[in-house]
C-alpha cells in the first residue's frame, strides 16, 4: 500500500510538471510570437519585449492587455462548443465532426480536440505577468491613469479560472507568473474548486467594485475579403467589467445577495447608458409573412416588441446593441485567430461571396434540440387586440405562435433542404461573453433565490423602471417596491430618472422585460387590457409541469414557487442565448442550487440535469456530479 501510494504521488507529481511545462513553453511562444505582430487585428504599436519588468509607462501596458485579448482568441472555439455541445439545446447531424460528437454525447477523454485546460491557462499566466510588473501609482494630475486596466485583467483573470473549474472541477491555481523551469520544480500549486477560486479572487476584486473598463477606441479590422468587408472592433467590448464577473462568481457559489449587489452596481454606476437598458428591440415585423393565417383579432401585421431587431445583436460586429463583452475573431488568417464555430452552425464566415444567404453550406455539424424547438414553437405570443369600435392597442391576447427568437435566428430549409436549418448567431464572427440581458436574467435568478419572486418575474414581463412603484402592478408586493429603492437601488430617488416609465412611441430609453425579445405584448405598460403573462399564471403551469415531468409532490410554499420560476427562467436562458455557449453551464448552476435547496430531495438538482440530457443517452452518468467534467488535460 505504501509502494501504491508513492507510485501515484510520483504520477501526480509528472502529471503536473508536465502541465506546468506546457504551459510555460506556450506562454514564451504564444507571447513573442503574437504579441508584436504589426499584422494582427489586435495589434498594438509598442516595441518593448516582453519580459522588461518594468511596466512604468502610461502606455505600455496596452501591449500586454492586447496580448491577454488575443489569448481569448485562442479559447473561443472551446468556450462555445464545451457549453452548447453538452447541453439540451443541440443535436448532432451526420456531419458533425468527433470530436463534437463526443463532447454531446459524454463520451469526450483526454485526446478530444476541444478540452484544453492551456488555453485558459495561457490567459491567466498573462495576466499573473501584467499583474506582477504592472505599475498602479502612475497618475495624470490626480487620475490614476492605469487602475482601470489593471483592474480589467484581474477580472480576465477571474473569469479563465472560473471557466476552468466549470469545466474540470478541480484545477491547479496559481497566482504569480510562471517564466523559468526553476519555478515549476520548486512549486506546489493547490488545486481549487469553484467556491475556492472564488474565495482566493473575490476579496480582492472588490475594491474595483465601480470601474469601468478602460477603452482603447474603435480597431479597423481592414483587408477582409468576405461580404463583411472591414471590421471594427469596439475595445471596450473587448473586457469583463469587475461587477459583472463578481456577479458571476457570486451566483455559481450561491451567495445570491452578493451577486445582486454586484448587477445592481455594474447597471446603475458602471453601464454606459446604451448598456444600461435591457432594450426593445423592436419594429414592427410582418408576422404574415411568417405565417399562413393569423388570429383574426390581431391588429395589423402583429407589433413585435424585440423580434425583427433582436438578430442584429448578433450581425453588428463594432457596438451591437446588448453587448458587454465579445472577443471578435479576425476576419481571415492574415489578420489574427480565425473561429470554426460559424461553419459548424451552417454558415462560411470566410467566404469569398458578396451575398449572405450564399455563405450558408449543406454541411452543418450543429442542429437545434427537438427539446429547443418546442419550447419555442410552443411559446405563447401576445398581440394587440383589435376591438372594433375600441381604441387601438387596448388589449392584450394571446396564440401558440411561438417565441420569434428562433425564427430571427434560425433559417429553416425548404424543398429538398426542409429538414435543414442554419443558425446565424455568429454572422459577425464575434463569440458573445456577457449581454445585458445576462445581467438582467442572473439578476432575477439571484433575486428569485432570495425568494422574491415578483422581482425576479418583473424582469421578464415589464422591467425594471419607475412603474413598479405603481401599486397598479398587482403582482409587486410592498416589500419588492421597498427593495429596488434602498438594497438593490434602482429606483432610489439618485438612480430611478435613468429607469423611467415605458412609453408607447416617444423613444425615451428605458427598460423592458427580456420575455418581450421574442414574445409579443408581455408588459402591462400603461394600458387598460392587462397582458395574459402574469406571475400566477405562469409559475402556476410551471409547477404543473414539474409535478408531471418529475413526478414529484409540488405544493404551494414558497420555496415550490421558487423551483418554479427557476425553471421559468432556465426556459428564459434557452430562447435568449441558445448556442452563445453557456448552456451547459447554466443547468450545472442550477442543478447544484436544486440539490442545495432540497425541496424535492437531496438529489432533485442531478435528477433534473440527467432528465435534460437524457435525449442523447449520454456515456456516463450525469446523476453523478462528478460526470459533468471534463478530463483534465
Amino acid at each position: 500500500m505504501k509502494r501504491l501510494s508513492s507510485i501515484k504521488i510520483k504520477y501526480e507529481e509528472i502529471r503536473m510538471k508536465s502541465f506546468l511545462t506546457f504551459l510555460l513553453s506556450g506562454f514564451l511562444v504564444f507571447n513573442v510570437l503574437t504579441f508584436i505582430s504589426c499584422s494582427d487585428m489586435l495589434e498594438s504599436d509598442s516595441t518593448r519585449q516582453l519580459f522588461d519588468k518594468e511596466l512604468n509607462q502610461k502606455t505600455d501596458s496596452v501591449f500586454f492587455a492586447y496580448g491577454v485579448m488575443q489569448a481569448m482568441q485562442q479559447l473561443a472555439d472551446q468556450y462555445v462548443f464545451q457549453g452548447e455541445m453538452q447541453g439540451d439545446l443541440v443535436n448532432t447531424t451526420y456531419y458533425t465532426d468527433n470530436n463534437l460528437r463526443q463532447l454531446w454525447n459524454f463520451s469526450a477523454n483526454s485526446a478530444n480536440r476541444y478540452d484544453s485546460a492551456y488555453v485558459y491557462y495561457r490567459v491567466i499566466n498573462n495576466c499573473n505577468y501584467y499583474i506582477a510588473h504592472r505599475d498602479t501609482t502612475l497618475l495624470t494630475g490626480s487620475t490614476n491613469v492605469v487602475i482601470n486596466e489593471y483592474a480589467a485583467i484581474k477580472a480576465f483573470r477571474a473569469w479563465a479560472y472560473l471557466q476552468l473549474a466549470k469545466v474540470y472541477g478541480k484545477v491547479p491555481f496559481f497566482t504569480e507568473p510562471l517564466v523559468t523551469i526553476s519555478q515549476i520544480n520548486s512549486s506546489n500549486y493547490p488545486e481549487l474548486d469553484i467556491y475556492g477560486i472564488v474565495s482566493q479572487l473575490a476579496p480582492d476584486l472588490e475594491q474595483y467594485s465601480g470601474l469601468q473598463v478602460p477603452n482603447y477606441g474603435t480597431n479597423v479590422n481592414i483587408g477582409a475579403t468576405n461580404w463583411n468587408q472591414n471590421k471594427n472592433i469596439n475595445t471596450q467590448l473587448c473586457f469583463i467589467p469587475v461587477d459583472v464577473i463578481l456577479g458571476e462568481m457570486y451566483l455559481e457559489t450561491g451567495d445570491f445577495d452578493k451577486a445582486a449587489s454586484h448587477y445592481t452596481t455594474y447597471i446603475t454606476d458602471v453601464a454606459l447608458p446604451a448598456r444600461r437598458h435591457a432594450h426593445s428591440l423592436s419594429s414592427t415585423l410582418s408576422l404574415r409573412n411568417m405565417y399562413e393565417s393569423l388570429p383574426s383579432d390581431m391588429e395589423g401585421n402583429g407589433s413585435v416588441a424585440g423580434a425583427s431587431n433582436w438578430r442584429n445583436i448578433f450581425q453588428s460586429s463594432a457596438t451591437p446593441e446588448d453587448v458587454i463583452t465579445y472577443i471578435p475573431m479576425a476576419v481571415n488568417r492574415l489578420r489574427g485567430t480565425t473561429t470554426n464555430v460559424p461553419l459548424a452552425f451552417g454558415y462560411n464566415y470566410y467566404s469569398t461571396s458578396s451575398a449572405i444567404d450564399s455563405l450558408r453550406v449543406d454541411e452543418i455539424q450543429i442542429a437545434p434540440s427537438k427539446a429547443y424547438t418546442s419550447l419555442s414553437d410552443s411559446a405563447d405570443y401576445y398581440y394587440y387586440k383589435l376591438v372594433v369600435g375600441g381604441l387601438p392597442q387596448q388589449n392584450v391576447s394571446n396564440a401558440k405562435l411561438g417565441d420569434m427568437r428562433a425564427r430571427n435566428i434560425i433559417t429553416r430549409g425548404e424543398g429538398e433542404d426542409s429538414t435543414k436549418q442554419w443558425i446565424n448567431k455568429y454572422n459577425s464572427g464575434n463569440i458573445v461573453l456577457y449581454r445585458t440581458s445576462t445581467v438582467y436574467l442572473h439578476l432575477a435568478e439571484a433575486l428569485n433565490r432570495m425568494g422574491y419572486t415578483d422581482a425576479a418575474f418583473a424582469i421578464l414581463k415589464d422591467g425594471i423602471t419607475a412603474s413598479l412603484l405603481d401599486t397598479t402592478r398587482v403582482y409587486i408586493t410592498d416589500k419588492t417596491r421597498e427593495l429596488f429603492q434602498t438594497r438593490y437601488p434602482f429606483l432610489s430617488s439618485e438612480n430611478i430618472s435613468k429607469f423611467p416609465v415605458q412609453t408607447q412611441s416617444n423613444g425615451t430609453e428605458t427598460n423592458f422585460g427580456i420575455h418581450q425579445h421574442g414574445a409579443g405584448v408581455t408588459g402591462d405598460g400603461n394600458y387598460p387590457g392587462r397582458s395574459a403573462y402574469q406571475l400566477d399564471t405562469i409559475v402556476g403551469q410551471k409547477m404543473a409541469d414539474i409535478a408531471r415531468v418529475y413526478h414529484v409532490s409540488v405544493g404551494m410554499t414558497k420555496q415550490d414557487s421558487i423551483n418554479a420560476l427557476e425553471d421559468i427562467l432556465c426556459d428564459e436562458y434557452a430562447l435568449e442565448f441558445a448556442f452563445e455557449g453557456t448552456r451547459f453551464y447554466d443547468l450545472c448552476r442550477l442543478a447544484r442550487h436544486k440539490n442545495k435547496a432540497g425541496l424535492y430531495g437531496a438529489n432533485f438538482g442531478s435528477i433534473w440535469l440527467s432528465r435534460k440530457l437524457q435525449y442523447k443517452n449520454p456515456a456516463k452518468d450525469m446523476l453523478n456530479e462528478q460526470n459533468w467534467y471534463l478530463p483534465f488535460k
